[in-house]
This record gives structure tokens, C-alpha cells and sequence, in this order.
């Protein structure tokens, strides 16, 4: 597989992953859109193992994988698909962008990891102000798009949880195990949550957009771009592959816009400016720091 290529394609899949979330939640009800999804991203994925040959260990270890990135997978597809309508995709995008800030936080009480720095507790503070103009013009307008807003920070909050848990995990297996093994102990959690919450199957109301929006999330949001994102994490620098998370939600808003018609009103420019800001700094700017003054130490020698 070509790594540029590779590349690409999570940026574009991870980028039109909130649009196809709110295309398939339109006529299908959240919960049997998420549904229908992960259904699709089983069997095929299924299929997969077969003709490849890849084996789903069961060792205590692996089970302990499966349950932790089911975390993810439920809670952060749970919230995000409640959330779909009430909020934009670009907005959901934006939200979701901050998890590896949150998973930064988890990790050092999860993983002992070293605290933050002080650039870094700036960069997160400059973050969650993003978010909060975002959030105070949606409070103070009385939208309810705010709901959504609630809903996609519940679900970011178990998608970083469940970052930090897998890292915690010693294991080596195939990616591809790893995401049908999350698949089969998920599915059934969306199932009874369908059947709970929902439980109606008003298939005449399914529209081909909708249907069409499920079954590119379940192969491509699903599967390829988890495949195309380990992938890149084992031949690129960690630098390099953080980028994504700073594309892919001016892309997403942008899309949003022109797409689907959603409205950007300053309020959400400017939050989203703070944010994009705050990660950047997060992700480059203690790497930058230490760069400048290598090179000054250099100079001044």
C-alpha cells in the first residue's frame, strides 16, 4: 500500500465520517443507523479473516483488548450518532478533535505518564475556550444544538478513555483482529440499545442517502480507515500522523457548508480558530521549543 495514499484516505474518511453520520441518521433512526453500520463493518470484516487467514485470539489478554476499544467504539458511536440530530458534522468534527488532548490527560493517571508541560496546559486551556465560544452562543441563543454538543463531549470522553486503556494492553496482534474482536463485543451492546430506546423499524421511511451514507461509514469509516491508520502509525512519525487531527475539521466544517448547507456562523470560525490553535500548540509546541533552542546553543557556541 502506498503510504501517501494511505494518508490521504484517513484524512478524507476521517473528514466525511461526521457528514455520514448526520446523512444516515436523517431518515434512519440513530440507533439502527449505528446499527446497520457495525452489522456491515462485521460481515465484511468477517469475510475478511476468512480468505486472509487472520486468526482472533482469545487469550485473557486479547479479551482485555476487545472490551477496551469497545469502550471506545460503543460510547464514542453511541453519543455521536444521539447527538446527529441535533448538532453539524464540521461541529462534531471540531469536538472530537480535542481527544488527544483528553486522552493526554487520561494517560497520566492512567498510565503514568509525564504531566503536562506548562505550554501544554496553555494549549488546553486555549482549546476548551474554543469550545466554550462555540458553547455560549448556542446557550445564549437558546439552540439545541447545545444538546449535541453535551452528547459529542460523552462520547469523545470514552473514544479518549478507550485510547489510554488500549495502550495499557501489552499485546501483538493483527489491527485488523483487533477491530472485529472490538466488533463482536460491541454489535450486540448496539443491538440491545436499538431494541431499549428505539425498537421501531420503519424500513418504508429509509431513503437511498441514508442507506448510502451507512454503507460507506460501515466499509470505509469502519474498516479501511482503521487499516489505513495503523498502517501509517507503524510507517510514519507520531509528528506526522497528529497532523490528521488538525485537518480534518476545517474539512469537515467546510464540507458541512458546501454539502450539506450547514450554517457557520462566526461564532463557530472563531471557536474553531482556538481550537485548531490549542492543538497545534499541544502537538508541536514543546518539540518546537526544544528544536529553537538546540539550534541556539549551537549558535551561541
Amino acid at each position: 500500500m502506498n503510504i501517501s495514499i494511505a494518508y490521504l484516505s484517513v484524512v478524507l474518511i476521517w473528514s466525511t465520517t461526521p457528514l455520514g453520520i448526520i446523512w444516515s441518521s436523517e431518515t434512519v433512526s440513530p440507533l439502527m443507523a449505528v446499527l446497520l453500520r457495525m452489522l456491515l463493518a462485521l460481515v465484511i470484516g468477517s469475510l475478511f479473516l476468512v480468505v486472509m487467514r487472520i486468526r482472533v485470539p482469545l487469550t485473557k489478554q486479547a479479551l482485555k483488548l476487545y472490551s477496551f476499544s469497545t469502550i471506545g467504539v460503543f460510547g464514542g458511536m453511541f453519543w455521536g450518532y444521539i447527538a446527529s440530530r441535533y448538532i453539524s458534522s464540521g461541529l462534531m468534527s471540531l469536538i472530537f478533535g480535542l481527544s488527544p488532548i483528553i486522552s493526554g490527560l487520561i494517560a497520566q493517571r492512567v498510565l503514568n505518564e509525564v504531566k503536562f508541560t506548562p505550554l501544554r496546559w496553555l494549549a488546553f486551556v486555549i482549546s476548551l475556550c474554543g469550545l466554550g465560544i462555540v458553547a455560549w452562543h448556542n446557550i445564549s441563543s437558546g439552540s439545541s444544538e447545545f444538546i449535541g454538543i453535551a452528547f459529542v463531549l460523552l462520547g469523545m470522553l470514552f473514544f479518549s478513555l478507550s485510547a489510554v486503556l488500549v495502550k495499557s494492553v501489552n499485546i501483538n496482534i493483527h489491527p485488523f483482529a483487533t477491530t472485529l474482536g472490538a466488533l463482536y463485543f460491541s454489535v450486540p451492546l448496539f443491538f440491545i440499545s436499538w431494541f431499549i430506546f428505539d425498537g421501531q423499524l420503519d424500513i418504508a421511511q429509509w431513503s437511498v442517502k441514508s442507506l448510502g451514507a451507512i454503507a460507506y461509514l460501515g466499509i470505509f469509516g469502519s474498516l479501511i480507515g482503521f487499516l489505513g491508520y495503523f498502517f501509517i502509525l507503524q510507517k510514519l512519525s507520531t509528528t506526522t500522523v497528529a497532523l490528521i487531527t488538525l485537518m480534518t475539521p476545517p474539512i469537515a466544517i467546510s464540507l458541512g457548508a458546501f454539502v450539506n448547507n450547514e450554517p457557520v456562523g462566526i461564532n463557530l470560525y472563531i471557536g474553531a480558530f482556538f481550537v485548531i490553535i490549542g492543538l497545534s500548540i499541544y502537538q508541536f509546541g514543546d518539540q518546537f521549543i526544544k528544536r529553537n533552542a538546540y539550534i541556539t546553543s549551537i549558535l551561541d557556541k
